[in-house]
């Protein structure tokens, strides 16, 4: 294993790279840390090159004064500028890390031989969060920034307010409008790994009109664009947490092809 910082924006780093095999990289999403992903990571390495970081505000990288979407993409771009990988690396990213992800590589084509995309990067129908939604999330907010206080100091922290969570949230809804705008920039293979249930099983709530959202616009996804395959796992949006050992026999089968899961 290796240890190193990269320092850029006022925001230090940390990037953690271990593992044999071809280069892949891991971005978190948000609310996530690379010490989060330890399970899949651990997997990750009896086959890749595994580089995993945090994105500033998270984990043992420095607090920032702002977090935003094009932040969080410079985080990326820093971090695979750093590195002095022997070829392109497998690219994968979760939830908003998948999207980030997909906009670096629609502009940066040549630095990524491919994509595993885990619960984001969805070209949503129509927004997520409706104004009958906002207090939902809000609240949603609110829990996470609580929880987070109970892991300050350490690995797992998040730095992030209950307002900072939610404005990303919201910007997340307006980012995925406009997605398939930079799917047509890319020709790469691309795996999409996807939770059947990102809002949870209740038949109640917002839960059903989420889920059909959430499966609605990765279908259409896949049917504009024939070199991205989307397995479904029986999981929410959690699923990189509970199903670690699918995830990493889905990033491992050949040929950039994932076989569907029920």
């Amino acid at each position: 294993m290796r240890h190193f910082t990269v320092h850029h924006d006022g925001v230090t780093i940390p990037v953690s790279r271990g593992g044999l095999g071809r280069p892949l990289v891991l971005c978190p999403g948000l609310n996530s840390t690379q010490a989060d992903l330890h399970e899949l990571t651990g997997l990750l390495r009896r086959d890749y090159d595994v580089v995993t970081f945090d994105l500033r505000g998270h984990g043992l990288a420095s607090a920032a004064d702002r977090y935003s979407f094009d932040a969080f993409l410079s985080d990326l771009v820093a971090v695979l500028a750093g590195l002095d990988l022997p070829s392109a690396p497998v690219l994968v990213g979760y939830s908003l890390g998948a999207d980030l992800a997909v906009h670096h590589t629609s502009e940066h084509p040549g630095d990524i031989a491919e994509l595993v995309l885990i619960d984001g990067a969805n070209p949503l129908p129509e927004p997520f969060i409706t104004d009958t939604d906002l207090a939902v999330f809000r609240a949603m907010a609110d829990d996470l920034a609580t929880e987070a206080e109970r892991s300050k100091g350490t690995a797992h922290q998040v730095l992030l307010t209950a307002q900072d969570i939610h404005d990303l949230n919201l910007e997340m809804d307006e980012v995925r409008s406009a997605i398939l705008d930079q799917y047509r920039k890319i020709d790469h293979p691309i795996r999409a790994i996807m939770s059947a249930s990102i809002a949870g099983d209740s038949t109640e709530g917002r839960a059903p009109r989420h889920n059909r959202l959430w499966r609605a616009g990765m279908e259409q996804l896949v049917r504009e664009r024939p070199q991205i395959s989307a397995s479904w796992l029986d999981a929410d949006h959690r699923l990189v947490f509970t199903h670690a050992p699918e995830i990493a026999r889905i990033i491992r089968s050949n040929h950039g092809a994932a076989r569907p899961i029920s």
